[in-house]
């Protein structure tokens, strides 16, 4: 592996980087760290050959972009940007994590698979998977991810169905998944919805509950019940953040905070995985999902 210094770039269409995301990298090991605000898909190519173009051949693999900002679309738009800007022997590394959502989506359905363990004979293939708050950046990822795992995957929004069609179509056509939508917006809707769910993801925004006791009395089907909210009251009636299996009156529950202890290993391996590999890599949430099962296992 060559001498030369690691540099991170990292770029985000938002006015501001993400502290979360600088303080991952310095932990990880990087010391050298620049950052670009308001960068629109079309900056992406010639920032990636400033950075590419700017060092030895030998050096392009100690070069790595971070791709932010909250919109997965974008993110992954920028990537695919970034990437054709590449060519032998100026290869450098590209990590993608808009919002965390990616890592944290690929904790959350490891984790999910860790308590189907035992429970489903195939895990997640065929399992009826309902996420709530899906117009979100993780909960459309984590449904792409388990969709691609061979879950059947309902979006479940709270207006209109229009705003998870929009997301079905997306991802379709980027990566071949079948998403089902769905809309529950009252408390007798979402009974009649879980009913068939085997597992319940939860991404709605910070101190919103979206199933309530009531709503998970009907869930009889229930598996798992997985939510990303921290903030109190609990997106899922009865599961605490630090809960870990929690048992629900069906099936049992992962909070908040366990799954972002994942998500934090996740990134700060990934980001040491960059580090230290002597070739150039992407990551996108594939790749970080691979490696939150193997952490949850």
């Amino acid at each position: 592996m060559p001498d030369a210094h690691p540099i991170l770039h990292m770029i985000t269409p938002l006015r501001h980087t993400s502290p979360f995301d600088v303080n991952m990298a310095v932990d990880a090991g990087f010391l050298t760290i620049a950052t670009y605000v308001g960068v629109d898909l079309k900056d992406v190519v010639p920032l990636t050959q400033d950075a590419m173009f700017s060092r030895s051949p030998t050096a392009a693999k100690r070069t790595v972009l971070f791709i932010g900002g909250k919109d997965a679309s974008l993110a992954l738009d920028q990537m695919k940007a970034a990437d054709s800007a590449l060519f032998p022997p100026f290869e450098i590394s590209i990590f993608a994590d808009p919002a965390g959502a990616f890592t944290t989506a690929a904790a959350m359905i490891s984790l999910v698979e860790k308590h189907l363990g035992g429970k489903r004979a195939n895990g997640l293939a065929g399992a009826k998977v309902q996420v709530y708050g899906a117009t979100g950046v993780i909960g459309g990822v984590a449904a792409v991810i388990a969709a691609n795992a061979g879950a059947h995957v309902t979006l479940v929004s709270h207006q209109a169905i229009e705003d998870v069609e929009l997301k079905a179509v997306d991802f379709k056509k980027r990566f071949g998944v079948k998403l089902d939508c769905a809309v529950a917006s009252s408390e007798e809707e979402k009974k009649r919805l879980v009913a068939d769910a085997e597992v319940i993801l939860t991404a709605a925004s910070a101190g919103v509950q979206v199933i309530s006791s009531e709503v998970l009395k009907s869930a009889k089907s229930l598996l798992v019940a997985a939510d990303i909210n921290a903030v109190p009251p609990a997106g899922i009636a009865g599961v605490g953040s630090n809960d870990d299996g929690v048992a629900l009156p069906y099936g049992v529950g992962v909070g908040a905070l366990v799954i972002g202890q994942l998500k934090y290993q996740v990134q700060h391996q990934m980001l040491k995985r960059i580090l230290a590999s002597d070739k150039a890599l992407q990551i996108g949430f594939l790749e970080a999902y691979e490696l939150a099962r193997s952490l949850a296992s």
